[in-house]
């Protein structure tokens, strides 16, 4: 009866390893069909740098050659720079049969050649059209016809968990397939808040960067772009920019060699639980306005510091991050209505769509006053008043000073910053005096979560402080 079971036990498991099996994706058909589209990109490009001094080898005073390397090797002091010529790899795809190729615009930043490899073998030398750095798009020009395409898809209907295929030059090995899924979506990075990158598990290394990414389809749904990594290589951390913000930004750089986008000059932060009950929101979405510039579109169109954008030309804004994207979409000039979160209630707006300036500019920190001897507040926070001439530096009319902050703190305040404000239950309590504030706060019950509005430097920002269960 054992040696029975046994025998049925050996006989069913081939077939569940081939059942199993059958579930696994075949990528085969896939990377047959799209994988000429792919192109390995490499570029050349000059540098300059002041040479180095070599390092002499550890020689014995009678080698006969210590006084070769003494009087030959160092460089003489002063030297003028040297150009010397740098490769670098990428990946990229075709778009049109004409030659039309997307890639990254970090690919071919700065190239004084880029040649770009076929399946075959071939290969062209090839001409930027434009590059967009903000979103890090390229659009290359190669002179040849009827070459494969890639198919495009719809990276908004991906789903977390789908199978993915990244197809592309790691290292200068010519069309590597890797597979993996969709991690997550529409995620932010630091510093790039224009495109909800894909994230995924396929590996992607260095000369990955402007290959597809395809669906199960062979659709193209994202370019790789990123990895997050501590040591340069994989770590199973990769981020696409989604092809339809990709072929957006083709299509500007095609007709005018640059991309154009909507401003409404704002500075806004992320809507925390504890900043939407201060401000009186059922839950925490929209994006909080912390700074508007001044004589911009949005001091124009009505908007606050303290208001909560929670609509803008009729999309929804679901937190911060989302903001960015739908003011950037929206042509220069265009008059969109928004809504916004003020005092407990919802308003409407106006406002006219300025464009996106080439440079940014960055202001310089304010002189900080010198501290004075005071007592701490409930918050331990040592205040003191601004002076004119620090008012005027800041280009503010009221705000204290914070000159100390003693005990355990339980916010993000630091000596230095400016308190702007005091928000509790939608209404703002602006900061005039230190009198004036520290009796504002003590009005307060202890147990409450209050926020502050706080000037950094020349950055804005509302900080939430929980409240304490001291008697």
């Amino acid at each position: 009866m054992r040696k029975t079971l046994l025998l049925w036990l050996l006989l069913l498991l081939p077939l569940n390893a081939y059942a199993q099996a059958r579930e696994l994706p075949d990528f085969t058909e896939l990377v047959e069909r799209q994988g000429p589209a792919v192109v390995n990109i490499s570029t050349a490009q000059t540098a300059r740098a002041h040479p180095q001094v070599p390092q002499m080898p550890n020689r014995d005073e009678d080698d006969p050659f210590s006084e070769f390397f003494r009087r030959f090797m160092p460089q003489i002091p002063g030297q003028p720079p040297q150009e010397f010529s740098t490769r670098s790899l990428g990946s990229g795809f075709v778009i049109s049969a004409d030659g039309y190729i997307l890639t990254n615009a970090h690919v071919v930043d700065g190239a004084d050649e880029i040649t770009v490899r076929l399946i075959d073998k071939r290969e062209f030398k090839a001409k930027v059209i434009g590059a967009d750095k903000r979103t890090d798009v390229a659009l290359i020009k190669i002179e040849a016809s009827g070459l494969p395409v890639v198919k495009l898809g719809d990276p908004n209907k991906l789903k977390v968990g789908e199978w993915v295929l990244a197809i592309g030059s790691p290292f200068g090995f010519d069309n590597t397939v890797t597979a993996g899924i969709v991690s997550g979506k529409a995620r932010s990075l630091p510093q790039e808040n224009l495109v909800p990158f894909i994230q995924t598990d396929a590996a992607v290394n260095p000369g990955n960067s402007g290959g597809p990414l395809f669906n199960m389809r062979g659709e193209v749904v994202g370019i790789n772009s990123q990895i997050y990594s501590r040591t340069g290589g994989y770590m199973g951390l990769s981020f696409a920019i989604p092809i339809d913000i990709a072929m957006d930004v083709q299509t500007q750089l095609r007709s005018s060699g640059r991309v154009s986008r909507g401003r409404i000059g704002v500075v806004i932060q992320e809507v925390t639980k504890e900043l939407a009950d201060s401000f009186g929101l059922p839950k925490p979405y929209g994006a909080l306005v912390n700074a508007v510039e001044k004589g911009g579109p949005a001091e124009k169109a009505g908007i606050e510091v303290s208001d909560i954008i929670i609509k803008f030309d009729g999309k929804n804004v679901g937190s911060s991050n989302e903001l960015p994207r739908i003011v950037g979409a929206t042509r220069p000039g265009s008059t969109v209505g928004l809504q916004v979160w003020r005092k407990g209630a919802s308003k409407d707006l106006t406002v006219t769509v300025a464009e996106i300036p080439a440079d940014k500019l960055v202001g310089r920190e304010s002189k900080r006053s010198k501290p004075a001897e005071a007592a701490a507040n409930r918050l331990g926070l040592v205040l003191s008043e601004l002076t004119d001439e620090q008012r005027k530096e800041l280009k503010i009319a009221n705000g204290v000073l914070v000159e100390e902050v003693r005990g355990q703190a339980r916010a993000d305040i630091r000596k230095g910053d400016v308190i702007l404000a005091l928000i509790h239950k939608g209404v703002n309590t602006e900061a005039k005096t230190v009198a004036q504030f520290n009796k504002a706060l003590n009005a307060i019950d202890k147990t409450v979560t209050i926020t502050l509005h706080v000037r950094r430097g020349e950055n804005q920002s509302f900080v939430t402080i929980k409240g304490s269960n001291e008697k």
